[in-house]
């Protein structure tokens, strides 16, 4: 057999390269075209897709490969979750409540090739929540309390966007607690008719004492009590979803300690800025606060 000379085996080198390329991209436009056909495909294992400010977006990223690595993504500097479902990776991006509606990009890296995709985020409209509270103190702050507020949103929104690589997370939640969803994401809250942030999480009411637990499987990331949230566990699922669970009037964990799905975390109550005993529940994903209702099973969503 005649032995191939530098310039023949260059030659077969790069189009063995090319041929890789172009099968990846075929997969990949196969699947991206497979979704975006099927819009509010919903998967065992992943949240509810849901292209709104507040959503999720569940991008395609083309077949799981045997031997291969796991996709990267990132929308902007901020890194975002990837994992497989049904043969195929995902990209499951958290939109934030103030993100701009149009189209937006999320950086892809696959086998050492960088690019992007464009994906749209629709427009959604929230209700209102008129809520009076008794307590004025907690609607017009003194200085001290004020203080108080902006150093601990300033560590709030530093574990919000902690990033703790994973292979095991669980995006099938379950419900912390049992009862009436009082509360949806996303109202436009107005507090003794003063407008304020939106509402960033759910509201499940329950009596003072009912169990909260874990919504799935993670690492308690930290536990702490707050001017707003009252007392608060924060648990890191990994790769960039982490939940919180506020106004609890006991905490059971501790910061560092793994958690199981089901655990009890610690018990309702009416801690911080509260109306009445109840949980509020919030999900974070890659730094973004989103509808926590995308992640647990229809029956218990809003009709």
């Amino acid at each position: 057999m005649k032995k191939m000379g530098l310039r023949e085996r260059t030659m077969h080198t790069l189009i063995a390269i090319t041929l890789r390329i172009c099968l990846r991209f075929s997969l990949f436009v196969l699947a991206f075209a497979f979704a975006f056909a099927f819009p509010g495909l919903a998967h065992a294992s992943l949240p509810l897709s849901s292209n709104v400010p507040g959503g999720v977006a569940i991008i395609p990223l083309g077949s799981v490969s045997t031997g291969t690595d796991t996709p990267q993504t990132w929308l902007g500097d901020q890194p975002v979750l990837v994992t497989s479902d049904h043969g195929l990776w995902y990209a499951v991006v958290g939109l934030p409540l103030d993100v701009t509606p149009g189209s937006h990009e999320l950086r892809v890296k696959i086998g050492g090739v960088t690019t992007t995709l464009d994906f749209e985020v629709n427009t959604k409209k929230y209700p209102e929540q008129h809520i009076t509270l008794e307590d004025k103190s907690k609607v017009e702050l003194s200085a001290a309390d004020e203080a108080r507020a902006d150093r601990e949103l300033a560590v709030i929104t530093e574990l919000k966007h902690h990033w703790r690589a994973a292979q095991d997370t669980d995006l099938a939640f379950i419900l912390p607690v049992k009862g009436e969803l009082s509360s949806h994401f996303g109202l436009r809250r107005f507090f003794n008719e003063e407008p304020r942030s939106p509402h960033a999480g759910l509201d499940v009411a329950v009596a003072r004492g009912t169990p909260v637990k874990a919504s799935a499987q993670g690492r308690v990331l930290a536990v702490g009590d707050y001017f707003f949230n009252g007392k608060t566990v924060f648990i890191d699922h990994g790769n960039g979803l982490i939940t919180m669970y506020c106004h609890l009037d006991r905490i059971n964990v501790k910061a560092g300690e793994t958690v199981s799905k089901g655990q009890r975390i610690g018990i309702s109550g009416q801690t911080g800025r509260a109306t009445g005993p109840h949980l509020h529940w919030s999900v974070v994903l890659n730094g973004a606060m989103v509808d926590p209702e995308l992640f647990i099973p229809a029956k218990h969503r809003r009709r």
